[in-house]
């Protein structure tokens, strides 16, 4: 059985997101999801970057900028979604993110339900 990548953060991470959901509650927009993850994450000690612009080059030109919603100590990407399930569209996101970023870990997690969700995406 191998190791998790960034196996002790993403605990930490995922339990700042339980933590945001049981005390907002499901029906809210991401981004209020987010702000309030942004600020538990910083009063468990982690760095957060929230919104940071990476520019997007294709044989040698800017061709757009990408934009992750979180990263978490320099190492794993956050992204919190308000959607009824994970798809296709949200793993393929995560593999740009990734792959643009650096990061080798994205975390998807959901805030729909009373319960969170969540999806590990490793480059």
């Amino acid at each position: 059985m191998s190791k998790l990548i960034h196996e002790q953060l993403s605990r930490s991470i995922i339990g700042a997101a339980m933590t945001v959901l049981n005390e907002l509650k499901p029906g809210l927009d991401e981004k209020v999801y987010e702000n309030a993850l942004v600020l538990e994450l910083q009063h468990r000690g982690h760095t957060i970057e929230q919104q940071r612009r990476f520019p997007v080059h294709y044989r040698g030109e800017n061709v757009g900028t990408l934009v992750p919603d979180l990263i978490v100590d320099e190492s794993v990407i956050a992204d919190p979604k308000v959607v009824s399930t994970f798809n296709d569209a949200h793993l393929a996101q995560m593999t740009g993110y990734l792959a643009i970023t650096g990061c080798r870990l994205a975390l998807l997690l959901n805030f729909k339900f009373a319960k969170l969700e969540w999806k590990r995406v490793v480059a």
